[in-house]
This record gives structure tokens, C-alpha cells and sequence, in this order.
């Protein structure tokens, strides 16, 4: 008897299906807006005026300098909480002592509400980008931390004692054993890692800052300007959409040893 899994569609297919339903949710925006007026276009805006604003702060260039600010707090925050994440999710998975007596204050840490220490962190370091660095690094970190932790202790023990009958000390056991078992868990991290790399920096920026993509959407939401505020909504969204597929092309190349999911079983 054979049965067959269910195929995907081709790249291409999925990627025409992705971009109908982008554009069927602006046609939905503009014919409730628009078209019909069930929502009122000066607290929703219209998609129209939210891509001519758009499509006009990137032509005058006056988008370039506050996406700039808000890409490097962004990428500053990724790297840095990526790094110690790695680290800590290492040595805590390899150092049952130190796990047990750190748990309940790790739990303690992340259980924090980050917005409360985004003032905290502004009265530390100032209204520069380093505020907004550390509010996203608290952000990353946690959640990377917590998947390398859990990929270092999903390592099968009869892997690891079949690797050191044949010898293998404890570097050939981080590069051939842990750091592999880790290596899904990390990116399945760092896709959520960016957004939230991101958040950081813009929620940041909208609690106190005098540039960047959080500050802009402050601003027009202080003068009731909801097309302003969209239109920085989607320049985010595009970006972050752009990270996480460079993440996806990165995790790509270096997981090329992972089997690829089947298509087809046969039974």
C-alpha cells in the first residue's frame, strides 16, 4: 500500500499565493475605507495615502536618515544579544550547577516587563542609540538564550557516548556534537530574534528620541497625522521582512547538511 504526503506547491506558487493575499488585504483596507466609508479614512487612513507617503519620504530622502538610526540600534541589538545568548545558552547547558542556582533569577529577568525598563535604560545611558541597544539586546537575548540552552540539552546521550568511545575530547564535542544540535535551535531563534531586535530599537525610540523610524511614528501620532503613522508601520514591516529572509538564506548555507522534509512517504 502507498499514500502519499501532501506536496507544496512550487516556490514560485506559494510566492503568487503570498502576494494575492497582500493584495487582497489592501483591497479589503480600500474598499472599507474608501469605497464603502464603514471606516473612517482619518482613523484608518487609506492604503492609497499610506504608499504615496511612503513612496514620497523615500524619493525626498527624508526616510533615510531616521531608517538608518533604527537599522543599527536594530543590528547592534541583534548581534550583541545573539552573541551573549549563544554564550550563556552554552555554559548554562553545560553547567548544571550554575543552571540550578541562575534559574529563578532568569525566570525573574524575563518575566520583566520590558517597557518599564526602557526609561531605566534612557536615564542610564541617555536618549542615544545605546538606550535603545539594551532594551533590544533584553529582548534577543532571552529568547535565544532559552532555544541554544534547549538544543545543547536535547543532545542524544548515545551520540555523545559514542563519540567519545572514538576519542573525542571536549572541542571535538562542542564542533561536531553540540554546536550541530544547537544550529536549528539558533536560527529557529534568530527569525524571532530579529523582530523583536527591532521592537527594542522602535519602542525605544517612541519613548524618548530625537530620530529614528519610532520617533517619526511618534510624531505623526501627536499631530492625529494616521497615514504618517501607517506608512512608518509598513516601512518597518518591509525591512523586517528583509532581515528575516537574509537569516533564512544564512540558515540555509550553513544547515545544507540537514536532510530536506520528504515529499512523498511510502508505506
Amino acid at each position: 500500500m502507498r499514500s502519499h504526503a501532501k506536496r507544496l506547491p512550487s516556490r514560485p506558487v506559494i510566492l503568487l499565493l503570498q502576494i494575492c493575499v497582500l493584495i487582497g488585504f489592501f483591497g479589503l483596507w480600500h474598499v472599507l475605507t474608501v469605497s464603502t466609508n464603514l471606516l473612517s479614512p482619518f482613523f484608518f487612513g487609506t492604503p492609497g495615502a499610506v504608499l504615496e507617503r511612503t513612496f514620497k519620504d523615500f524619493a525626498s530622502g527624508v526616510i533615510w536618515y531616521h531608517l538608518g538610526i533604527t537599522l543599527l540600534e536594530t543590528a547592534l541589538a541583534f548581534v550583541i544579544g545573539t552573541v551573549a545568548g549563544i554564550a550563556f545558552g552554552f555554559w548554562f547547558a553545560r553547567a548544571p550547577l550554575v543552571s540550578v542556582v541562575f534559574d529563578p533569577y532568569i525566570k525573574a529577568v524575563n518575566a520583566l516587563p520590558r517597557v518599564v525598563l526602557a526609561p531605566i535604560f534612557a536615564l542610564w545611558l541617555g536618549l542615544g542609540i545605546w538606550s535603545k541597544v539594551a532594551l533590544g539586546v533584553t529582548l534577543v537575548f532571552f529568547i535565544v538564550f532559552f532555544n541554544v540552552y534547549q538544543g545543547v540539552k536535547e543532545v542524544s546521550p548515545v551520540v555523545l557516548a559514542n563519540a567519545r568511545m572514538l576519542g573525542a575530547n571536549s572541542r571535538h564535542l562542542f564542533r561536531h556534537v553540540y554546536l550541530p544540535s544547537a544550529l536549528s535551535w539558533v536560527f529557529s531563534s534568530l527569525h524571532t530574534a530579529v523582530g523583536f531586535a527591532m521592537v527594542g530599537a522602535v519602542v525605544g525610540e517612541y519613548l524618548g528620541s530625537a530620530a529614528g523610524l519610532g520617533y517619526r511614528i511618534h510624531q505623526a501620532e501627536g499631530v492625529f497625522d494616521t497615514v504618517g503613522v501607517f506608512s512608518g508601520m509598513l516601512v518597518l514591516t518591509i525591512f523586517v521582512v528583509a532581515i528575516d529572509a537574509a537569516v533564512t538564506m544564512i540558515e540555509k548555507r550553513l544547515l545544507h547538511w540537514r536532510p530536506q522534509e520528504a515529499q512523498t512517504t511510502q508505506t
